[in-house]
């Protein structure tokens, strides 16, 4: 068995443009050179274009807070995901995203979050129950924890829909990561949009299917009988923009629909798997955490009412979402010069924000590779852009509160219902193209506690 908490073998040093562009296409993350996780910045060139990486707290305020308008996204991020998401408001910038986030904010209210964990507590119990029927064989947790993910964000966007085939757009999203997703030699060079990447047109009827299935939606959607409860789907037609009183239109209602879908069961997906992983290695937490859940629950399915109470269980998914951040490595391009950390960045820069290294810095973190839960008890002793699972700023994930009460439901009623223990030889590998996904499948035996 590797050792525990598995981790990427950092590079040795800073790689060229070339090795840099072969090391992505197997593992994003094999560009982190070692100092990478001791020092504040690395800082390098590719051709004509410098970068920076930053792992300095006040440096990453500046980036996504103080100066964020400095900091886009970079064209790299912005050619991989637009032919899907189009400039939805993850990609949206300036007025735009300002329009779409003051429109999508009262969709994610507490209230309207919390009508939609029923959802979320019938994808726990199906996870439980399909685990159940394995018997003794070994339960690929990755692969259950993208179906329970799947199932929540399929319910709360598409409730009702019987004509629509949810496995054909599941299908669809994984064929557009395992292909379309991935950075292109081109994107490495700077070459202008307009010069084709191959492997996106191929991927090309993949977006448009994808498109198809959510514009088909919409459309029924908007001349069905209004639900008793409004779903996403609801909420994101009938929202405005507070401030102007104006709607989304009908392409930003898909754009922001398919990023929700993606990103709402991919992510959290991720962070469940590593969460199962972290705690089938470690006997004291995971029982730690079972005695918390019987303390909170007495017993009963985990619920809604329940999360605020399951503080341990939310430690734990929050070291997980640590060691493990789904999105590890995001950048920016700088837009004019800058200061960052009393280092000058140039316009047109390439500032890289690696929060996989982030998050095990030793300057920042002690013990930092090792997984420790209680770390978090205290947040207010945790600095402030050290930990960013979400991102921060003004652009925080706007499905944070979302995607923390699914995960505590859910993991809360596998650690309730089995005991898990790794299976030897068959430890995952922490590997990312566009997020960071147990490669290998996370592979556990689940015994059952009643």
């Amino acid at each position: 068995m590797t050792d525990f908490p598995v981790k990427v073998t950092p590079a040795s040093a800073p790689l060229g443009a070339i090795k840099s562009f072969l090391a992505v296409q197997e593992n994003v993350l094999n560009v982190l050179p070692e100092m990478a996780f001791r020092q504040p910045m690395v800082s390098g060139r590719f051709a004509h274009m410098g970068w920076h990486m930053v792992m300095e707290p006040t440096a990453l305020r500046r980036v996504m807070r103080d100066n964020l308008a400095n900091y886009p996204k970079s064209s790299v991020t912005t050619n991989i995901l637009r032919p899907a998401i189009g400039d939805s408001i993850l990609l949206a910038e300036g007025a735009d995203w300002r329009k779409q986030h003051r429109a999508a904010v009262p969709v994610f209210t507490p209230r309207n979050i919390g009508r939609l964990a029923p959802y979320m507590v019938r994808a726990a119990q199906g996870a439980v129950k399909r685990i159940g029927t394995t018997n003794t064989r070994p339960v690929n947790l990755h692969d259950e924890m993208v179906r329970a993910t799947f199932d929540v964000i399929s319910d709360v966007t598409f409730s009702g829909e019987q004509g629509l085939d949810r496995a054909v757009v599941h299908k669809s999203i994984e064929d557009y990561m395992a292909g379309a997703a991935r950075m292109s030699f081109f994107d490495l060079l700077a070459l202008p949009n307009w010069v084709p990447r191959p492997h996106r047109i191929f991927g090309s009827h993949v977006v448009k299917h994808m498109h198809h299935l959510a514009d088909q939606a919409i459309d029924d959607r908007q001349n069905a009988e209004p639900n008793t409860i409004p779903d996403l789907m609801d909420l994101l037609i009938d929202t405005s923009d507070p401030e102007t009183g104006e709607k989304l239109t009908d392409l930003e209602v898909r754009n922001n629909l398919l990023t929700f879908i993606v990103a709402g069961h991919e992510t959290t997906a991720l962070a469940l798997a590593w969460a199962c992983y972290l705690v089938a290695h470690d006997t004291r937490v995971q029982d730690k955490g079972r005695a918390e859940i019987a303390e909170v629950t007495h017993g009963a399915q985990p619920d809604e009412e329940h999360v605020a109470d399951l503080k341990y269980v939310r430690m734990i998914i929050d070291e997980a979402l640590r060691l493990y951040p789904p999105a590890a490595f995001v950048s920016r391009t700088a837009q004019a010069d800058d200061v960052l950390a009393g280092r000058t960045i140039n316009k047109g820069d390439t500032v890289m924000l690696p929060f996989y290294a982030l998050h095990r810095n030793h300057v920042l973190w002690d013990r930092p590779d090792d997984f420790i839960p209680e770390r978090f008890e205290d947040r207010d002793q945790i600095e402030r852009f050290s930990y960013m699972p979400f991102g921060d700023g003004p652009r925080i994930c706007i499905g944070m509160r979302f995607a923390l009460q699914e995960a505590i439901i859910i993991l809360a009623s596998l650690l309730q219902a089995y005991e898990f223990t790794p299976v030897q030889g068959k430890d995952p590998k922490p590997v990312m193209v566009l997020t960071l996904r147990p490669e290998g499948g996370v592979w556990l035996n689940a015994r059952a506690l009643s």
